[in-house]
């Protein structure tokens, strides 16, 4: 593979050197470095620029892009940062696509920025179609997925009968309460948390050494949760007033890290999952709080099957969902 790529992304996770390497580092750059080599580059920018670090973000990545003259510019967007005559102006040099990680919600987002790239991606399973309907053609469904060179099966004890790792969000906070009410000890790591955020290294010990690995939703969508009290309410209600949210579950990048590790997923449910894993073979779902508590008990008890499960998880995500596999369907996209 003799193309030179430029993934243009946020060096560090939102930005914030100390908690570690971004989502896009990881899974997409640590990829292509490994295919590529020294024709991988990666061009980091802000999270917050003001308005003259945003005009010299934009001078500088095209000088590069000038100046390396890439097959193909990799954009994964965070916001504004970028000033739309600028991305226009790379494409007399490259050719561009940007990754639309959350397009399902971020319509309004999405919809603006497409116009200024030579390709788009979509997670979603109808994105094709919808992209089509306003007018796009240039358009390919590529999903989350798992950088399985990082996120690996170890063979060490288990540690957690039930860990979680994400962000702390109200809802999340709220389902964690019930399980604890219910007797079910959880084992919670990540930003906004009691135990803090945690390591890629660390998130994947945490994956092999729990025998449940909660994958929970952060969706602001109207739920028991939001009607359990007048605070969750009005922070529902916030969310949704505010336009581009997340109001719909998605497949994230946690279900297929969870099975790459070879850990056993107990994850809500979300249109399309069925078509990553087979449910209650490869993964498992609930429906709502009552029904995972149910779940966690049942799977807690019953080790033989929740191993046969996360084995089966395991071998269809090397298989199926590597972000190598979603690399070389891309470049294969862009005849590059």
């Amino acid at each position: 593979m003799s193309a030179k790529i430029l993934i243009v992304a946020m060096l560090y996770d939102y930005g914030i050197k100390e908690r570690g390497f971004s989502y896009d580092y990881y899974n997409i750059y640590d990829v292509l470095k490994r295919l590529l080599g020294e024709k991988a580059l990666f061009f980091d920018y802000k999270k917050t620029p003001n308005a003259s670090e945003k005009k010299a973000l934009n001078d500088d990545l095209l000088e590069l892009v000038k100046k390396e003259k890439p097959d193909l510019c990799i954009f994964s967007l965070y916001s504004d940062q970028f000033i739309p005559e600028y991305l226009n102006k790379i494409r007399e040099y490259s050719r561009t696509l940007c990754y639309f990680w959350d397009d399902q919600w971020r319509v309004k987002f999405s919809t603006f920025w497409a116009r200024y790239f030579d390709f788009i991606t979509t997670p979603d399973y109808h994105g094709v179609e919808k992209w089509r309907q306003r007018g796009y053609r240039n358009v390919l469904f590529s999903p989350f997925g798992c950088n399985h060179y990082l996120w690996k099966k170890i063979e060490i004890p288990k540690k957690y009968d039930v860990s979680f790792v994400g962000l702390c969000h109200p809802y999340r906070e709220w389902i964690i309460k019930k399980l604890k009410k219910a007797g079910i000890d959880v084992y919670v790591v990540g930003a906004g948390w009691k135990n803090g955020y945690v390591s890629y290294e660390e998130l994947i010990k945490i994956f092999n050494q729990s025998k449940i690995n909660l994958n929970l939703s952060n969706s602001s969508k109207i739920n028991k949760y939001m009607f359990s009290s007048f605070g969750a309410f009005k922070n529902a209600m916030s969310f949704i007033k505010s336009g581009d949210v997340k109001n719909r579950e998605q497949i994230k990048g946690r279900h297929f890290e969870i099975p790459g590790c070879g850990g056993f997923q107990l994850s809500y449910y979300v249109e399309g999952l069925e078509h990553c894993y087979e449910i209650s073979k490869e993964i498992a779902v609930y429906m709502n709080a009552e029904g995972l508590i149910e779940k966690i008990r049942y799977y807690l008890k019953n080790e033989s099957e929740r191993e046969e499960i996360a084995q089966r998880g395991y071998k269809r995500t090397l298989s199926e969902h590597t972000y190598e596999k979603r690399i070389k369907e891309i470049l294969k996209f862009v005849k590059v």
